[in-house]
């Protein structure tokens, strides 16, 4: 009796290594989780304060569905001095995360069987997310050769008369690749000459190391017509669990956003949006801390890395994640059906080392491995990771 709907809906993998790791600690094993992009980092106190006076002053009642004003305004100053794009502040609608975010977006945007552009490798979510609005995710093939980025060959092999949107994530979970501003214009430039809509999902902005971060909508008014951005502080200010999201669009689209959201939640956490207020007033020294730290486990885990002749990696430039190539011991591993879970369960099992198979990402010769932790669980879960595959 349950909705047709569900039956083409995959699980989240990454929720699945999330029990098992649970269990295991429930049981008194230590794991050296290495699976979960949920960052180490604790709520800056200056940001976590200014959800206490929210709650101490009494400020718990309805406000508008597309956010406090005073966070919008913020968040508009935010993407003019670190974005260069102009928004006004009824252009942003504040959700309850990311997530929440590019739901909306697509019901906004869709209509029933609409196609969306997902290159691959794509974040876990985004697949079943499409699926569940009764559109249709159309995997791009992308190369390894190219570090996995998009281009326009690609995405001219999948258009079609449907294609509506085209979903891109960058910086990207889970190889940590940044385009480069070349490569932003040639994908505005096909999206805008074929009227694809680009939902840009920027959520690990802040989090980048060697290369410099372009919004799309900063491209051009061309640009900024087309593009929905999706960004939010789960990532940047450690704010997982609170849940505070945001779109940045053009007048049109966020109207239709924020309606949408007016039925379907009302708006998000007033508190949460307070701390998310204050993060952006108080904290930026804090988020820079966070990425130079980042950026050192970035290099600890690389280093690791190059000592495995067997493997081999994408290098990120961006956001807390390695994604490594195993597809030199792939017949090493008797499996099934999927090696990368095979491999997951394996080393998990052998070395209480947990890591998310690449298939969440459509690439099964692969595995995500998070450094949004200690430097100490980093160093030995790769060295495990090192010794488990020498053994095989």
């Amino acid at each position: 009796m349950l909705s047709k709907r569900l039956s083409n809906m995959i699980p989240s993998y990454t929720i699945g290594i999330s029990s098992k790791v649970s269990k295991l600690k429930s049981e008194g094993i230590k794991v050296l989780d290495l699976s979960i992009g949920d960052p180490d980092f604790k709520v800056p106190q200056k940001a976590i304060d200014y959800g206490i006076n929210s709650l101490e002053n009494n400020i718990t009642k309805y406000d508008l569905a597309n956010g406090l004003k005073i966070l919008r305004e913020e968040i508009s100053k935010k993407l003019l001095k670190e974005n260069n794009v102009k928004y006004n502040p009824d252009e942003i609608v504040v959700s309850s995360g990311a997530k929440n975010c590019i739901t909306n977006t697509f019901l906004a945007l869709t209509n029933t069987y609409d196609e969306v552009l997902i290159p691959s490798p794509y974040w876990v979510s985004y697949i079943e997310t499409v699926k569940l609005l009764n559109c249709i995710p159309v995997v791009v093939s992308t190369s390894k050769e190219n570090n996995f980025k998009v281009t326009i060959s690609d995405l001219e092999k999948y258009k079609t008369e449907k294609t509506k949107v085209l979903l891109l994530n960058n910086p990207s979970n889970p190889t940590g690749v940044i385009y480069t501003k070349e490569e932003l214009l040639e994908i505005v430039d096909f999206c805008y000459k074929n009227n694809i809509y680009i939902i840009s999902d920027e959520i690990y902005e802040r989090i980048c190391f060697d290369t410099e971060f372009i919004s799309i909508a900063s491209l051009s008014e061309k640009a900024k017509k087309i593009t929905i951005t999706i960004n939010g502080f789960s990532k940047s200010v450690a704010m997982t669990g609170l849940r505070v999201g945001y779109t940045a669009s053009n007048k049109k689209i966020a109207d239709a956003i924020k309606n949408i959201q007016g039925h379907l939640i009302s708006h998000p956490s007033v508190t949460s949006q307070y701390v998310a207020y204050g993060a952006l007033k108080e904290c930026e020294n804090e988020i820079d801390e966070m990425v130079k730290i980042y950026k050192k486990r970035r290099d600890v885990a690389c280093n690791l890395l190059n000592d495995i002749d067997e493997i081999s990696y994408i290098y990120p430039n961006g956001a807390f994640y390695v994604f490594v190539d195993l597809s030199k011991i792939k017949e090493k591993i008797k499996y099934e059906e999927s090696f990368s879970i095979e491999f997951c369960n394996l080393i998990l099992e052998k070395e209480n080392v947990a890591l998310v198979p690449g298939i969440a990402f459509g690439m099964d010769d692969f595995v995500r491995i998070s450094f949004a932790c200690s430097e100490d669980t980093l160093t030995n879960g790769i060295l495990k990771i090192k010794s488990f595959i020498s053994n095989l």
